[in-house]
């Protein structure tokens, strides 16, 4: 297994809308698409309470690539972040990293 973790800085103030994109319609796209989440967190304390960090888990890359590209191309995808950003963007930048469990890891 591995780890995708995943931050999107936010545009200021922006939070909540991103929070709310996830609750009503990520989340329900990536069970369509077999995409599994391992957690999400909001900053409580520490350099930037704009952030939303998230992690998803793999069996490998490939099968990253094939469910996480079916899912950007979803058309109701497409339409639901489109309608999310009608008053701006929502998020500044993200940071993306790709990590393995190392054998000692109480996460495998």
């Amino acid at each position: 297994m591995i780890y995708e973790l995943r931050v999107y800085h936010c545009v200021p103030g922006r939070l909540p809308d991103l929070l709310k994109r996830f609750d009503t319609v990520t989340l329900k796209l990536w069970q369509r698409h077999g995409i599994e989440q391992a957690g999400f967190w909001t900053v409580a304390i520490g350099s930037s309470n704009q952030d939303l960090y998230y992690m998803l888990k793999w069996r490998s890359l490939e099968e990253r690539e094939k469910k996480f590209t079916g899912f950007l191309a979803d058309p109701e995808w497409i339409s639901a972040r489109a309608a999310s950003e009608k008053d701006g963007p929502i998020v500044a930048s993200i940071t993306n990293t790709i990590l393995q469990p190392t054998g000692f890891s109480s996460v495998q």
